[in-house]
């Protein structure tokens, strides 16, 4: 995939509704996931200015078995304009973002495993997450296509 699209402010970018599907891949025992769901990013209250709280919501396949899934982030204005810093709920650091290029690649180390991520921009509309999962617990791929929803009456 060679076409990226810049952002100048991912905050601004990312707010609102979006439909999201991820496939999840162990690569060690060649076992495939899939989650599908809703990514809500909206005003973070009690955070500073332009903070988001990402929430994810859906239903997790894995090994045939569905179960509902959710997870929550706080997505903070970054260092430099335009740019996020990521967190978890709980406050600890995730990752930072910037998508003024349209693609963004960066590093979570979690234990003896390292996360890598990688962001495209697609369009207004669309953008995708691939992360990697390497280590000695973990051997997986976890690609996510997230699709704007129209706003309502739209």
């Amino acid at each position: 995939m060679g076409e990226f699209r810049p952002v100048p402010d991912a905050l601004r970018y990312l707010a609102g509704n979006w439909r999201l599907e991820r496939s999840v891949r162990d690569r060690a025992s060649a076992d495939e996931g899939a989650f599908t769901g809703t990514a809500t990013f909206s005003p973070l209250h009690g955070g500073c200015r332009g903070a988001l709280l990402h929430h994810e919501s859906g239903t997790f396949v894995w090994q045939g078995t569905a179960r509902p899934a959710e997870r929550t982030l706080h997505f903070l204005p970054g260092a430099a304009p335009g740019t996020a810093d990521v967190r978890f709920a709980d406050g600890r650091p995730f990752h930072g973002l910037d998508l003024t290029s349209g693609r963004w690649v960066t590093d979570h180390p979690c234990a003896a495993d390292l996360y890598r991520g990688e962001f495209t921009v697609l369009d207004a509309d669309r953008w995708r997450t691939v992360w990697r999962v390497a280590g000695p617990a973990k051997d997986l791929v976890l690609s996510t296509d997230y699709t704007r929803d129209a706003p309502p009456g739209g």
